[in-house]
């Protein structure tokens, strides 16, 4: 429940995908970051070269990252509707004709648009280079971003088990307590997913992080010396010597 005032906002469900569906177009900003352009689907469902819609498709300028985005509602199943669903719009992304479209859309937007104008400004990108930086995005394998009223341990799993990373936003309508037709939405704060498929992706499983660190670091460094014995987690010792900076190798006895 949210209180303003002598108001009291209670949480409600959302009347039908379309309702939650405009909240992000109107709020593309604050799902995908200041610096994104949402390419909202009324702009591509008459192109050819796509054999499914997406809900929209959004570019971030800034982190060069471009999403395939999937509004829905909890209520649909997730093996039999949102997976399949998701599935086919990777097939129908994933050719050169269906993101030269996409392309070819954020360039009239750029043409038309100050506001559009102004995003590629500000990340100092300069006209000329428009085409090259938008190639260069779209040439990467997209995130599929998908705003929906809750997160289901189902979704959660699917959202695992897919090639892409996956980033889920929450989107809650809340209504005036006995004025009903009084409704606000909760968004994200700060353009932070619930779910983000990126990071737990990136966690080591073992629990260990490895760095790309050579033994002339460690020794340029200061941090190993001539002589210093090492042991190794495959039962072997190792001698630090001067004039190869290589490790002489001995078994243990």
């Amino acid at each position: 429940m949210i209180i303003q005032g002598d108001k009291k906002f209670i949480e409600a469900e959302f009347e039908n995908e379309q309702e939650i569906e405009d909240v992000v177009i109107e709020n593309a900003e604050n799902f995908f970051g200041s610096s994104s352009i949402f390419l909202p689907k009324k702009l591509t469902k008459t192109r050819d070269g796509f054999g499914t819609i997406p809900d929209g498709f959004a570019i971030d300028l800034a982190s060069r990252t471009w999403y395939v985005v999937e509004v829905e509602l909890v209520h649909h199943s997730v093996w039999s509707h949102i997976a399949p669903q998701v599935a086919k719009q990777m097939i129908a992304v994933a050719t050169p004709e269906s993101r030269q479209i996409l392309e070819e859309i954020v360039i009239q937007m750029f043409s038309e648009s100050e506001d559009v104008k102004e995003k590629f400004k500000e990340e100092k990108i300069k006209e000329i280079d428009i085409r090259k930086v938008l190639a260069e995005i779209l040439s990467k394998t997209p995130v599929i971003g998908m705003p929906i009223d809750r997160i289901s341990q189902d979704l959660k799993e699917g959202a695992g088990t897919l090639r892409n990373d996956v980033r889920l936003w929450l989107v809650r309508k809340y209504i005036e307590f006995g004025a009903p037709e009084n409704v606000s939405y909760e968004i994200p704060e700060e353009y932070r997913p619930v779910l983000d498929t990126t990071e737990e992706k990136e966690k080591p499983k073992s629990g260990i992080v490895y760095y790309d660190i050579s033994l002339a670091d460690l020794l340029e460094a200061g941090l190993l010396s001539l002589g210093d014995e090492l042991v190794m987690t495959t039962n072997q010792e190792a001698v630090i010597r001067k004039n190869t900076k290589r490790l002489l190798q001995r078994k243990e006895a």
